[in-house]
């Protein structure tokens, strides 16, 4: 019996080795043909076309209408909830900075249960070389489907050029702290329990980072209880160095004249930070194994424990180059394992675009895959989990790919609007050169969100256009963030337009289904459980989540675990993994309640959802 297990596990080995040294052979044909055409590639894309069995399966679903059956329409409530921003932006974009921001994070930063919703904001180059600074905004929620702005009560108006934002606890006090992403490095600003946010950019030790800062997030790597911090950094970019607008063939887009990079520039070298545990930052990039020596155009990251071994890894998403997966030791060092992992590169291992990160178990196999949005010459690809850091590209098999090619996305997300207990994919669009509009062909620079359903076999349908008028409007969207903003057991979409003001659509009508939603609290391990991991097992519907900071694209969704549970009025058991690697099990809960969980103590408080609690 010991020699038969040997054997197979030699025969699966075997296979592995095969199968990496397959890929690692298709990338470096791929990479030396790509390195051959870069000049008249265009400057951002690798064009990835699909079959035309695909293309006619795209249409079929495109073509369908009629309201879905089951499923809640999305509604857009903007013009009710009392939010008035605006995003700044340059009607012709002829700088890549311009054309980049828009991050929004739900952040419950007074602790009185309710998520608040924070908006970046971006200057123009004209705006900044003439000192003209643009306002970002927190917005606290009134609890009544309102919000109201309190910016400047606040004190976290006027952060920078700013791009996206994450959400950790740096210092440990249990309150969420807000980190800003800029074109010119970052700005932290501390949760003083009072309703008011510091600037401790400079105290904490985060001064010298000046480059440009992109997707962030927070995680303890070394399970010491504070929270470390990725960011990863974009384009060298100078305002008194400007690319000029259309200057090289690198800066053309189907024969247009359009702004230049991130081909043709140079990137900036990403950042990792240790927190030492005293409100200061120690940068431990190379130390770690996470230098990034070539300079990779860097723009979401994510730490998760993907092998599920108990030691946090580190997922970066970058820019028309090969991805980063970074297999932590347990012991602060970091080994890139992309490409054997199936990730760095698309299945044929060419090398995509790389922006937005969607994460989630879509399938209910305990492990957490991946969807990275990507030009409109190539389609959203899809990762899916295999175990043992080992991925495939289900891009085109899951449907993914025929719902998403034609859009250029940005923050995306697994979701359940419907609480049905399956997570769907949602992503926002939008084109970077407005100068699209002129050229013949379908591009547009505003572009309307994909909304695919799950099948519950692993693949997806497109039903953009069927859940109501709403998520056919066409915006040039950035950021996404996912939350139950009016904590009524239906999660809805925040999106952060570059050009405008910001997009809520909340699910109305649909299934009454049911549902659960799980506050963590660390007590041994960081304060904010940040990647804590709940199963929810009701019936024979198990589910898995993960509190993450950070994804989506320059965004932070809610903190709180959601899950649909379909018919099921209450769940049998909520098993909790603590990042310190302890376990609490939990059963027989009913269902839609929100459980606050603290670590060692179990459920400290339940409470009914806003309609039922009045």
């Amino acid at each position: 019996m010991k020699m038969l297990r040997s054997n197979g596990h030699i025969r699966r080995e075997t296979h592995r080795r095969l199968i990496v040294r397959s890929r690692i052979l298709r990338a470096l044909l791929v990479i030396l043909l790509l390195r051959l055409l870069q000049p008249v590639l265009a400057q951002m894309g690798t064009p990835t076309p699909l079959s035309p069995e695909e293309r006619k399966k795209a249409e079929a679903e495109r073509a369908a209408t009629g309201p879905l059956e089951n499923y809640p329409r999305l509604v857009d409530i903007t013009s009710t909830t009392g939010i008035r921003f605006d995003h700044k932006s340059s009607p012709e974009a002829k700088f890549i900075a311009e054309s980049m921001s828009g991050g929004v994070a739900l952040i419950d930063y007074d602790g009185d249960g309710w998520p608040d919703i924070y908006l970046t904001n971006a200057q123009s180059v004209e705006m900044a070389q003439h000192g003209v600074k643009s306002r970002s905004a927190l917005y606290h929620n009134n609890h009544d489907g309102t919000f109201t702005d309190v910016t400047d009560k606040v004190g976290v108006g006027y952060p920078c050029w700013a791009m996206g934002v994450a959400v950790g606890d740096y210092n440990n006090d249990g309150r969420p702290d807000l980190l800003v992403t800029c074109l010119n490095g970052v700005v932290l600003y501390r949760n003083n329990g009072d309703g008011t946010f510091t600037d401790v950019t400079k105290d904490a030790g985060l001064a010298d980072d000046t480059g440009w800062a992109t997707g962030a997030a927070f995680g303890d790597y070394d399970n010491d209880g504070f929270a470390d911090l990725f960011v990863a950094h974009y384009v060298d970019f100078h305002l008194d160095n400007l690319p000029a607008f259309g200057s090289t063939k690198a800066c053309r887009y189907l024969g247009l004249i359009v702004q230049c990079g991130p081909r043709g520039l140079k990137g900036v070298v990403d950042k990792f930070y240790h927190n030492n545990g005293n409100g200061t930052f120690t940068e431990v990039s190379s130390k770690a194994g996470v230098a990034d020596a070539e300079g990779r155009f860097g723009l979401t990251s994510i730490w998760s424990d993907f092998n599920n071994n108990g030691k946090l890894d580190l997922f970066v998403t970058n820019d028309g180059e090969a991805n980063y997966l970074y297999q932590g030791d347990g012991s602060g060092k970091f080994e890139d394992t992309a490409l054997m992992a199936g990730v760095a590169a698309n299945e044929d291992g060419v090398e995509q675009a790389n922006m937005g990160l969607a994460f989630g178990d879509y399938m209910h196999t305990g492990r957490m895959s991946l969807a990275i949005s990507h030009f409109d010459v190539e389609y959203t690809a899809l990762y899916t989990n295999d175990g043992g850091m080992d991925f495939t590209d289900n891009s085109i098999a899951s449907g993914i790919a025929r719902g998403t090619q034609g859009y250029v996305g940005w923050g995306d997300a697994f979701v359940d609007f419907a609480n049905s207990g399956w997570q769907d994919f949602f992503q926002v669009n939008g084109h970077v050169y407005p100068q699209v509009d002129q050229a013949p062909g379908a591009s547009r620079y505003l572009e309307p969100v994909v909304l695919l359903l799950n099948q519950h076999d692993g693949t997806f349908k497109n039903v953009s256009h069927r859940v109501g008028p709403d998520i056919e409007t066409p915006r040039v969207s950035r950021g996404l963030a996912i939350g139950d903003l009016f904590n009524d057991g239906r999660v809805e979409a925040a999106i952060e337009n570059l050009v405008g003001e910001p997009t809520i659509l909340r699910p109305e009508h649909g299934p009454p289904n049911h549902w659960v939603s799980f506050s963590l609290e660390g007590t041994i391990c960081n304060r904010l459980a940040l990647n804590a991991h709940v199963k929810v097992s009701a019936g024979d519907l198990v589910q898995t989540n993960e509190v993450i900071s950070g994804g989506s694209y320059l965004s932070q969704s809610d903190l709180r675990l959601h899950f649909g549970l379909g018919a099921h009025d209450s769940i049998d058991q909520a098993e909790v993994d603590w990042p310190d690697g302890k376990k609490e099990t939990l059963t027989h809960l009913p269902a839609d309640r929100f459980y606050i969980v603290r670590e060692g103590q179990g459920i400290v408080e339940t409470r009914l959802p806003a309609h039922l609690a009045k």
